[in-house]
């Protein structure tokens, strides 16, 4: 098990390698209450990077808006969102309302549809092993499994980070 001493090393380092790619996305994937948003707060304030509370952010930008809508603007409210940033590192955190099926996202396809100008840290409530990357429990509606992923990825409870 990654020591947490370890995770900063290892996302530093990925933040770096992530600046020479395609799609410029690092996750830090995790269990819901595995530390992850105080790391990335951490992190955001050592480094000067931008940090984003996607849910709080997203759902102001959204309140006005009727269900119809909010699906057919999410991905361009979420794009005008980390625009709007000066930093060329934006930490994403709390992306749960990404998954919301009324919306209607793809929310890995978002995250790199977004880092094509920048470099994107975002944490992931889930886990990645034996090249699958999920999020939820098979049985719920908000249940994501991806295979074959363009993205770093560092998880809280493996020995290393790995490149995909």
């Amino acid at each position: 098990m990654i020591g947490m001493v370890d995770v900063p090393n290892s996302l530093n380092q990925a933040i770096k390698d992530a600046g020479q790619r395609y799609h410029r996305l690092v996750l830090l994937i995790g269990a819901s209450g595995a530390g992850k948003t105080d790391l990335l707060r951490s992190l955001a304030g050592s480094e000067g990077y931008a940090y984003l509370n996607v849910n709080l952010h997203l759902s102001q930008r959204m309140v006005e808006l009727t269900k119809a809508q909010r699906a057919r603007q999410a991905d361009r409210l979420m794009e005008e969102l980390i625009g709007s940033q000066a930093t060329g590192v934006v930490i994403l955190d709390n992306l749960e309302m990404l998954f919301d099926p009324a919306l209607k996202l793809d929310p890995l396809k978002l995250l790199q549809g977004v880092s094509r100008n920048r470099t994107i840290v975002a944490s992931w409530n889930g886990s990645y092993g034996e090249g699958t990357l999920t999020y939820a429990q098979p049985d719920h509606p908000e249940y994501r499994s991806y295979r074959e992923i363009d993205a770093i990825t560092v998880p809280l409870k493996t020995n290393e980070a790995a490149q995909t």
